[in-house]
């Protein structure tokens, strides 16, 4: 009788234990979105913005380029107008506003993106805002790349300077 004693009290207590066991915690980075890329993503409105970058061939100048996915799949949405934040120094290419399908997604690099200039350098962010077609407003500070690898051709001819790989230090 008391094997049985113990055994129902082991049994009692590791129930009791396994979720204080089992329980470590619900926010693990592994559970967080994450994409491993020089752009910058978006979520918080009804237009997600992803991988959003200014493409530079040379300092002063560059390209936004950026998918839009409209999260409405009743209702298309509009990129209505991006300009620097106050004080960025920056300017807007002319643009018509982009419509954005009901539940679809618009890529601007298979578009052209859009004309930036200003104080644009490679390795730099640039404070940028989307407005878009329902009111809503972004603000989001958007890396400035070089025009090379992925971003090769989206603001004209690559740099042959800006895209030659650092040589490696000689082995003696």
């Amino acid at each position: 009788m008391p094997q049985r004693r113990t055994l129902a009290l082991a049994t009692s207590a590791l129930a009791l234990c396994a979720p204080l066991i089992t329980s470590c915690g619900f926010d693990y980075a592994t559970d967080r979105l994450y994409t491993p890329a020089a752009g910058v993503n978006v979520r918080d409105a009804s237009v997600d913005v992803l991988g959003a970058v200014v493409v530079s061939a040379e300092d002063g100048s560059g390209t936004f380029v950026a998918s839009f996915a409209n999260n409405s799949t009743d209702e298309p949405a509009t990129v209505e107008s991006l300009e620097g934040s106050d004080q960025s120094g920056l300017t807007i290419g002319d643009f018509s506003p982009i419509e954005v399908p009901a539940g679809g997604l618009v890529n601007l690099a298979d578009e052209g993106g859009i004309e930036v200039s200003g104080e644009v350098t490679a390795g730099e962010f640039v404070p940028l805002v989307l407005q878009f077609g329902d009111g809503e407003q972004i603000e989001v500070d958007v890396p400035v790349v070089t025009n090379c690898g992925t971003y090769e051709g989206l603001d004209g001819p690559p740099s042959a300077e800006q895209c030659e790989p650092e040589s490696a230090p000689a082995e003696h």
